[in-house]
């Protein structure tokens, strides 16, 4: 074509009229679904995006998802997320939407953060990220009626969640890792962190649940996320077990350490996260598959073939989504 395509474009491709591209782009319920995919497909075609400040003129829209942006830690777990937003951003990109990237280093400052970009009217949406119980996020963005999707179940224990979440399901990762570190004996150890965290408690659900299922017995070690206190906390245990499965690719760079230490490198040793750390290592991990979350994160905000964010409604607070990790297997 030679030249960016138009709304005209567009509405030819479709065999519809201008007006009609602008209803499917800005007030898509009022268009029939059939009508609605195929002008879909006609922007695909033709890589159509919509020129953002005159949308928000047009709409009052900004156009925008607000996102925290976790404090830089270190270590080696971090990346995920990292991956996350990267993902986030370009599939955002892909649906005319642009992400805003803002700071906090409490939940209470981020709830601060958002009061502010929400009363400018910054942002359409917003994506959490490091649900926890008794998170203060979640009840203020249902307050305001901010249409949000959270990475990270609701972890209050009976109460039902009131707002849509996507989640990788730990324990089915774990289950896997356990069920490969089986092949190499019955008995199996888990490196977790200590009791009370959502995910970890979620991760050590998979293995008890894998292990329990082959009626092999195997013991439960803790530490903090942290390479030198996991190598600590495996020490004692590495010389009388067949593999040790961990929630984390930190945990399990302290475990390999510490089998290391005890001569026992070849123990099987399987992390969580699989990030470069454990690639470079040739440990074996399960993948969280980040990029697959932030595609199901934006189907939660924008449907399936959405321009602009869905309206926050009582009929999408259950909408969920786990996705399935995958084991990557490395022989060291």
């Amino acid at each position: 074509m030679g030249r960016a395509p138009t709304v005209e474009d567009v509405a030819r491709r479709a065999g519809v009229s201008r007006q009609t591209v602008s209803n499917v782009l800005n007030s898509p319920d009022i268009v029939r679904p059939a009508t609605r995919e195929r002008v879909a497909a006609a922007i695909e075609e033709l890589g159509y995006r919509t020129h953002a400040a005159a949308r928000m003129l047009r709409t009052q829209r900004s156009s925008t998802i607000g996102i925290h942006l976790d404090p830089y830690v270190g270590g080696v777990s971090g990346v995920v997320l990292d991956r996350f937003v990267h993902a986030l951003a370009e599939r955002a990109s892909d649906r005319g939407m642009r992400i805003l990237v803002y700071a906090a280093r409490t939940p209470e400052e981020e709830v601060a953060r958002l009061t502010e970009i929400t009363d400018g009217g910054e942002i359409d949406a917003a994506v959490l990220t490091g649900t926890f119980r008794g998170d203060p996020r979640t009840s203020f963005l249902v307050s305001r009626r901010l249409p949000f999707v959270a990475f990270g179940r609701p972890w209050d224990d009976g109460v039902e969640p009131s707002h849509p979440w996507v989640d990788v399901d730990g324990a089915a990762g774990t289950r896997q890792a356990t069920e490969h570190a089986l092949t190499h004996g019955d008995r199996v150890a888990f490196l977790g962190w200590p009791e009370g965290s959502g995910t970890g408690d979620d991760r050590e659900r998979g293995w008890r649940e894998a292990m329990t299922a082959a009626s092999a017995t195997g013991p439960r070690w803790w530490s903090i996320d942290d390479v030198a206190a996991a190598r600590e906390a495996a020490a004692a245990g590495v010389h009388d077990v067949d593999a040790v499965v961990c929630a984390s690719d930190s945990l399990a760079i302290g475990a390999l350490l510490a089998a290391a230490s005890a001569g026992r490198g070849n123990l099987p040793i399987i992390g969580f996260d699989n990030t470069p750390a454990a690639e470079a290592l040739g440990l074996s991990s399960v993948e969280q598959r980040p990029e697959k979350v932030a595609g199901a994160v934006l189907r939660l905000l924008m449907g399936p073939d959405g321009r602009h964010v869905l309206p926050a409604s009582s009929d999408r607070q259950r909408a969920t989504k786990l996705v399935t990790p995958e084991l990557v297997i490395r022989a060291r």
